[in-house]
This record gives C-alpha cells, sequence and structure tokens, in this order.
C-alpha cells in the first residue's frame, strides 16, 4: 500500500475518487451530471455521509463531514468510514484511488486515509489461492491539499509497522517461536535502520532471569531476549524511553492448562505486546523521530511438558526477589519482570510495558480499548491518553494503589504471582511494579490484541493496537514543557 501527494490540482479522465467535502458543499463544483446531482442528492435527503455514484468507467465517493462530531472523535469516525468506503474498493477492484480534498482540513484527509489503508491489510500467506484473494487497492493519491511529504512519510511508516505488527500475532506458533520472532525482529531492525541485539539462553541463564527460565522449562525451544534500540545523533531526551513487551509466543496455560475451546485456541496472539513494541520502534527509526528508544522483548512458549514449572514452585528472579507460583497461566508477569529488572541499566526516563496480560483487562473494557495504569507522573500519563484518543487507541486509567499489594503477600515467599479474583488486572500490574525503579506505565492490552471477527479497519485477527499510540506518544516528546 502505498500513500502519495499527486501533485495535479484536477482529475484526468476515468480517474476514480473520493471527495472529502463538508455538507455545506455545492455539488455541482465538482463537476457531477445532473443525474449524479440527483442522486446524491436523494442520499442526502436521507441523511446519508457516503454516496456512491457508479459512472461505469469510474467511481466517484462522496464522503460528507458528521459536523455534529469534532476534534479526534470525528478523526476516528471518518477512520471506520474509510474502512466501508474500502469494501467497495475491493468489490469493484479498484487498483488507485483519488481523495480530493474539499475541506482545507489535513487532518481529517490523514484520518480517511489512514481508515482505508489500514483496512487493505491481509493475512493470506497460507492460502493456496492467496494471488486470487489479494485485495485490488495498491495506492492512495492525496490531491488537494496541503499536508507534506513529512506527514505522508510519518504516516506510511505507521502503516507499514502495524502491518508488521499484525502479521506477526497473526502467524502461528509452528512458524513462530521465541527464535524465529527474534529473527523477524532481526530483519525489520535492518529495514528500519535501527539495532537489535538478541540474547540466548545461556546469557539470559547468566543474567539470572529466573522468571523466563522458569515458564520456558515446559519447552523445547529456547528463550530469547531481544534488545532493540533506536539513537539518533543529538536524541531530545537525555535519559532513553523504555518500551517492554511480552512475546509468548504461545500459552497453553503451561500445567494450570486451559481451557479450550475460546480460551487456548488463539494464544498464538500472546505475543501481542512484542509485536507492537516491535512495530512502533521500526516506525520510530524509520521516521528519524530524535528520540532515544530502548525495547525489551522477553519471548518464550508456555507448555505443559514434563518439566514445566508447576504451581507450588518459588522462583528467584534477576533482582532477588523470591515468587511463589500459584498458578502457571499468569506465566507474562514473569517474563516481563526480568525485562523491567533489565531495563534499570538504562536509567530510564519512562518505562512503558504492553501485554496480553489478564483475562480481566478484557472483561473490564472489551476490544474498545486497553487498560492502564502506574506510577508515572499524572501530566506524562495524561499525554499518553491524549495520544490515544488522537489515533483511537484509547486508554482506561485504573487505580494504582498500594493496598492492592496487600493482595500479592505470600506466606512462604516475598510475593506471590497471582492475587485473587478482586482486582485482576491491577494486582498484576502491582506486581510488575516491584521490579522497577523509575517511572512506569503499564498497558494491558489482552482486550484489543486480537479480534475474532471484523472489526472495522483494525482488522480481523492481530490489530497491532498500541503501535500508532506509542508513535504518537513519542512524536510528541516533550510531553510537559
Amino acid at each position: 500500500m502505498k500513500i502519495k501527494l499527486s501533485g495535479l490540482d484536477k482529475l484526468k479522465e476515468n480517474q476514480s475518487v473520493i471527495y472529502l467535502v463538508e455538507k455545506t458543499y455545492k455539488l455541482k463544483d465538482l463537476g457531477l451530471t445532473s443525474e449524479a446531482i440527483k442522486f446524491a442528492e436523494k442520499k442526502i435527503r436521507l441523511k446519508e455521509n457516503q454516496i456512491h455514484i457508479n459512472l461505469f468507467n469510474k467511481w466517484i465517493f462522496i464522503q460528507f463531514i458528521d459536523e455534529r462530531k469534532s476534534g479526534d472523535q470525528l478523526s476516528e469516525w471518518l477512520r471506520v468510514e474509510g474502512f466501508k468506503i474500502h469494501k467497495s474498493l475491493v468489490k469493484e477492484k479498484v487498483g488507485t484511488i483519488r481523495i480530493f480534498d474539499k475541506t482545507g482540513r489535513d487532518e481529517l484527509v490523514l484520518a480517511l486515509t489512514e481508515g482505508i489503508a489500514l483496512s487493505n491489510y491481509q493475512f493470506i500467506r497460507y492460502f493456496k489461492d492467496k494471488k486470487d484473494k489479494k485485495f485490488s487497492l495498491e495506492s492512495i493519491l492525496l490531491l488537494g491539499t496541503s499536508i507534506g511529504t513529512k506527514e505522508i512519510g510519518y504516516l506510511q511508516n505507521q502503516i507499514e509497522a502495524v502491518f508488521f505488527a499484525r502479521n506477526l500475532i497473526n502467524e502461528p506458533v509452528s512458524y513462530l517461536n521465541a527464535i524465529t520472532l527474534a529473527e523477524e525482529i532481526k530483519k525489520i531492525g535492518k529495514t528500519g535502520n535501527f539495532e537489535v541485539d538478541v540474547l540466548g539462553k545461556q546469557k539470559i541463564e547468566s543474567l539470572k532471569m529466573g522468571g523466563l527460565l522458569a515458564v520456558n522449562k515446559g519447552s523445547v525451544d529456547p528463550p530469547t531476549f531481544s534488545v532493540l534500540e533506536w539513537k539518533p545523533e543529538n536524541p531530545k531526551n537525555a535519559k532513553p524511553i523504555v518500551l517492554v513487551g511480552k512475546g509468548v509466543v504461545f500459552d497453553t496455560g503451561g500445567l494450570s492448562l486451559k481451557p479450550t475451546k475460546d480460551s487456548m485456541d488463539y494464544m498464538k496472539s500472546d505475543m501481542g505486546g512484542a509485536a507492537v513494541v516491535a512495530g512502533a520502534i521500526f516506525a520510530i527509526a524509520k521516521s528519524k523521530l530524535p528520540i532515544h528508544v530502548v525495547g525489551l522483548i522477553p519471548a518464550t512458549d508456555n507448555r505443559p511438558d514434563g518439566n514445566a514449572y508447576a504451581p507450588g514452585d518459588i522462583i528467584k528472579m534477576g533482582n532477588g526477589l523470591t515468587v511463589e507460583v500459584l498458578n502457571t497461566d499468569a506465566e507474562g508477569r514473569m517474563i516481563l519482570a526480568e525485562a523491567l529488572h533489565y531495563a534499570e541499566r538504562y536509567k530510564p526516563e519512562l518505562l512503558i510495558d504492553l501485554a496480553t496480560l489478564t483475562g480481566a483487562a478484557a472483561v473490564a473494557i472489551g476490544k474498545y480499548g486497553m487498560v492502564g495504569m502506574g506510577n508515572a507522573d499524572k501530566p506524562v500519563f495524561s499525554k499518553l491518553k491524549e495520544s490515544g484518543e488522537k489515533v483511537g487507541e484509547r486508554i482506561v486509567e485504573f487505580p494504582f494503589w498500594d493496598e492492592y499489594n496487600e493482595l500479592l503477600k505470600s506466606e512462604v515467599a516475598d510475593l506471590k504471582n497471582i492475587g485473587g479474583r478482586d482486582g485482576g488486572a491491577i494486582t498484576a500490574g502491582k506486581f510488575l511494579e516491584h521490579f522497577t525503579n523509575y517511572p512506569y506505565i503499564h498497558l494491558d492490552i489482552a482486550g484489543v490484541a486480537f479480534t475474532h471477527g471484523e472489526f472495522n479497519y483494525k482488522g480481523h485477527g492481530g490489530t497491532g493496537f498500541g503501535v500508532r499510540l506509542i508513535f504518537n506518544f513519542i512524536k510528541n516528546y516533550p510531553w510537559v514543557k
């Protein structure tokens, strides 16, 4: 999918186009035939915001602005409208579509473009007839806008990053184990021009990452720990921003085996946080944002092999704390804790982790947003939430009260790895906080990382939810001026 500025101020014959207009715009100024205008006026009387006109040699789409909406809400609405238009583009096998702006509002053009582009994602590599299934749309050209090449580049890089993340999430564990995940990250590191260092099992053992090693005990494949770094010349930040992504490439629950169906079936997506972190750093590096960013991705699968870690085990973690394991299905926090401790060497200005961590978060919010919590300064957290609203990847902030630590006390170790039924998403975050000594935000993306049916431009399957949030947030550094 290529997004470009057309360089032309008018259309040629036989070119399909989307006109982005306000409700007060005079349709005759679009050069439509009288029959097309009558058809459009009829649709307007029916209060339709989107009009599709088949002129046989081309398609004309008129996208009206819903003036009852404004700001971020309007932009998100236009992304969803772009998804609706995309369906027609694919059905009619349109290869190139032009968006002709008649509003003078660049942010709305970008939102509509983004919705169409993100809707063009497919995961079809395992189909025999994938050539026949491939969407026709290959490019979007923008006319009549003052958007610059820099903004187009940012958008293009974000789209590529989201597609990369979605591909990783959609890959089955038969292909994407911990080693292959690290290899894929190395590949995109070369494309995005950022550094990737992969720590193998021997190095992980020397670092005494007991949590990662414990979860990996039931696997036939070794764990990996990937370190991603984008460090431009003269970065704006004196201390790096660190991103941590959960990389459980498949989660059976271990000996605390998940029930199936609808519980284990889609656990190839349990590395959604890892995919988002890799995708976000790719977008940041490809866009040459002047911010020093580090990504940490601990990876393994969680299986119930004969040597698997068991309920009742006590694990010594890399920072010296001991953890009583009461449920082997609470494995994500065990491997993330090791990444959070490892991050101390960077003395981060801020650390954000993204993880498909708890069913409690998914139940609380569903597929409409992610759960967030942490001890970072309120103005910084507010800016992250603003970025979420801006890109349509919203965050619902949960409390992070110290009283929740009471639920993590163990009778035989420093901590236990689950806090019980109450406040499950929060106690998971409080568990992780024990392994930090810097400003920290935890994002639980369990409800949004993977969809079980078509969900507008966010897709079907892996969503890459979080890539655009992180990119927008980093792009707007410094957050407190």
